[in-house]
């Protein structure tokens, strides 16, 4: 049995900052390999648990401190005397950076950083400290963040008296993070009622979970049946797939390589909604010092840094054996997973995820047009987390999105490269009719109720009508980028049948004639349907055992329904 250094994308533990007593997050997985089983994890929160000691590691990959000399200090940053540190965590998302860098923690001469000019020490931190533990210390001037753990970070580090930036998207997770459940019974998420599921909690699955369960059809009634069973933080990730192995849980949220492995391991296992559909919605960033940032020689250090990193990105896309290699080298977690599942299993987990260049950096930050996904998915996480208390401290100041990423590296290099800029302006997706006839044949993944106002007997959208489908329609198509959605007109019981059937049809096509004119979606990505009272969502007969009356029944099932269908 072979022990793991902590792997993060790991565990989140909450820790106490300063005398406020602001929630912050220390990921830090402690896993094993036990009968043949790999286990890696990500965030969870647990019982407030002590600051990390400054600069803490625990990766044996991580090079030998060095004492600092004066000599050190005062050579210029990013020079081998005194290198720009980054803190990462074992996570093949940043596999770029360490190919970028020669496949070492330190740059090497001859590689892609070594050519910028700049000299970059990658510092293993698999327990995570605070962003202001990081800082403060020296022990990095950057650290990766997932956007919405940077989201609830950002308060605790202005309250810290410190602030940060995010400085470009690294990796952007297309089916590495899924809901899974071994009942073939459970297709879609609202399935999920009156189960339960294993995870680990305020983790970016977590908020994957909670965004899908509000967007449902579910009834609150139903909504509070589903139990999530959140898993101790020290057994990770392991401890969600070995809850869903053994048949404790009926399903479970993970993510990879334990996602890959309770995929393979558990009779029946299957994705009921993953972010191969919800492209939009977990990222992974790059967030510096602000100290760092206001200083004209840290710019120009940063700017080389994230030039590198992303011609790592072109690097690893080129040569993924060589990425592959690069984790086993430097990362004791990516030797140890190679060792026991083989290196293609390793490589099979690039597959899952989009390591972010210039092109994709571009259209996730609406640079080129478009949505800013990034700051839309900041303030989304930032109002999830909030109402689930994941902040100790309910006072921490609400930060702007664009307050929260630094634009001038991207920007800088998306100005030199005209072929990124044209590429990021186009379409990500191309939709087709026929695509379209074939994914809506199958079970929708979750289905998203909006009380779309009309007058008695109009289709025609009024002015409040058109809000409501911009405010609670277009960000949930946007989340699932690559999705194709059914949007239906529904009624409830009273009336003709027919009338309702042929009004109900007309609202839903007003509804896509407006996603199509205003905001540009591909018509081909809907399919527009008139239930009528056919599909209702609530018995009215029986509004009581759903807990509501019956005028609330017939108002829920008075709504247009957008459902998403595509890959899993």
């Amino acid at each position: 049995m072979a022990q793991l250094t902590p792997l993060a994308k790991g565990l989140i533990t909450v820790v106490v900052l300063g005398v406020a007593g602001s929630l912050a997050w220390n990921f830090g997985l402690k896993e094993r390999f036990t009968s043949g089983e790999a286990a890696p994890a990500k965030p969870t929160a647990v019982a407030p648990a002590p600051t990390p000691t400054p600069g803490a590691t625990t990766s044996k990959s991580t090079p030998p401190a060095r004492v600092t000399t004066a000599e050190d200090r005062n050579a210029p940053l990013g020079s081998a005397a005194n290198p720009l540190k980054v803190s990462l965590v074992s996570f093949h998302g940043y596999a770029p950076a360490l190919v970028a860098n020669g496949n070492d923690l330190n740059t090497q001469p001859g590689s892609l950083y070594g050519r910028e000019g700049i000299h970059v020490r990658f510092v293993i931190q698999d327990d995570i400290p605070t962003l202001a533990t990081i800082f403060e210390s020296g022990a990095a001037q950057c650290a990766w963040r997932t956007s919405d753990f940077w989201a609830q970070e950002q308060p605790n580090l202005r309250n810290a008296g410190l602030d940060g930036k995010a400085v470009m998207i690294v990796d952007n997770t297309q089916g590495g993070d899924a809901v899974i459940a071994r009942d073939a019974a459970v297709k879609a998420v609202e399935d999920l009622a009156g189960r339960s599921v294993a995870l680990l909690q305020f983790t970016p699955s977590h908020g994957m979970l909670i965004d899908a369960i509000d967007n449902s059809s579910l009834t609150a009634r139903k909504k509070d049946s589903i139990k999530m069973v959140f898993i101790n933080a020290e057994e990770g990730t392991a401890g969600v797939r070995a809850a869903l192995e053994s048949g404790a849980v009926d399903a479970a949220v993970l993510w990879d390589p334990d996602l890959a492995l309770a995929l393979r391991n558990v009779k029946g296992a299957h994705v009921v909604y993953s972010t191969r559909t919800a492209t939009n919605l977990i990222f992974d960033v790059m967030v510096c010092d602000a100290r760092l940032l206001a200083r004209p020689e840290g710019q120009a250090v940063v700017q080389k840094f994230v030039a590198g990193w992303m011609a790592g990105v072109q690097a690893a896309r080129a040569n993924p054996d060589n990425a592959v290699e690069a984790l086993v080298r430097t990362q004791e977690f990516f030797k140890l997973l190679a060792d026991k599942e083989g290196r293609p299993f390793v490589k099979a987990l690039f597959s899952n995820l989009v390591w972010t260049d210039v092109e994709d950096n571009a259209r996730i930050l609406g640079l080129a047009g478009g949505t800013n996904h990034y700051e839309r998915v900041y303030k989304r996480f930032d109002e999830i987390y909030r109402k689930a208390g994941a902040l100790a401290n309910p006072k921490s100041p609400v930060i702007a999105p664009q307050d929260s990423f630094d634009y001038r590296y991207i920007k800088a290099l998306l100005g030199q490269n005209k072929a990124a800029a044209e590429a990021a302006a186009r379409p990500q997706t191309t939709f087709t009719q026929a695509a379209q006839k074939e994914a809506t044949q199958q079970e929708a993944m979750v289905t998203k109720p909006v009380t779309v106002g009309f007058a008695s007997g109009s289709a025609e959208l009024t002015k409040r009508a058109q809000k409501t489908v911009d405010t609670e329609m277009v960000p949930f198509i946007e989340n699932n980028g690559k999705a194709y959605f059914e949007v239906s007109g529904n009624s409830d019981a009273t009336g003709a049948r027919e009338v309702n059937l042929r009004l109900s049809a007309a609202r839903a096509r007003a509804v896509v004639d407006y996603l199509v004119t205003q905001w540009e979606f591909p018509r081909e990505r809907f399919k527009i349907v008139g239930n009528g009272p056919d599909r209702p969502l609530c018995v009215e007969a029986n509004a009581a055992n759903e807990g509501l009356s019956i005028e609330e029944c017939r108002a829920l099932n008075r709504t247009t329904r957008v459902a998403v269908f595509g890959g899993r």
